[in-house]
């Protein structure tokens, strides 16, 4: 994804700049202006080119797409790098959420923040972008909990309780330590078993 950095010239520059909404998004998308898999994501109002993801993120994302699946069962819906509709000028799109079971799957409309219940980053690249900008919407949308798994220190930062647009409590998990979830009764995890392979790795490189 474009950096934070990137991200706050485009929102300091002295130019007139045109906010797009998400049904605006959308019709581009229909007529072939933005082509479906383009890979923007609606953030204020402003297209965000995504970065590619490399092997070891898309590693993570379906490694915790499979633990959580067969951990969650019909309690709550895995929904994997899918949009979140959080206003007309945002609908990020984040590497796993849990989301409120519905029989249709949310098939006529994206999830919004209510329908939420964990939402979840990978980050290795993208981490400052991922830290502040993503959490701070996420926080400001009112969902309650958020997991940042930070592949540059192999640690999990785990935020919860939205208040004022940030979330006011949080704290990181080590690889020896297993996470209980704030909001989730029945979600425990051991940090090693989400971060499986990446730990390995980096254990063999420092060997």
């Amino acid at each position: 994804m474009t950096m934070l950095v990137e991200v706050e010239k485009i929102q300091n520059s002295p130019f007139t700049r045109k906010k797009f909404r998400t049904d605006e998004v959308y019709k581009m998308m229909e007529i072939g202006i933005l082509p479906e898999e383009s890979g923007w994501e609606l953030i204020d109002g402003e297209l965000v080119d995504k970065m590619p993801i490399g092997s070891k993120h898309a590693s993570n994302v379906k490694r915790l797409n499979r633990i959580l699946t067969n951990l969650v069962g019909q309690n709550s819906i895995v929904s994997v790098q899918d949009p979140i509709h959080i206003d007309e000028h945002n609908e990020p799109e984040r590497d796993i959420a849990l989301l409120v079971p519905r029989d249709d799957f949310y098939a006529e409309a994206h999830p919004t923040a209510k329908d939420v219940l964990l939402v979840i980053e990978v980050s290795d690249s993208t981490l400052e972008y991922d830290r502040d900008l993503k959490k701070n919407l996420y926080a400001g949308a009112g969902i309650g909990e958020f997991w940042l798994i930070n592949l540059q220190k192999n640690t999990i930062e785990t935020f919860w309780n939205p208040t004022g647009g940030d979330y006011y409590e949080m704290r990181i998990y080590e690889q020896s330590e297993t996470i209980q979830s704030k909001n989730i009764e029945y979600l425990t995890l051991p940090v090693s078993e989400i971060l499986g392979e990446n730990i390995i790795n980096s254990e063999t490189a420092e060997g």
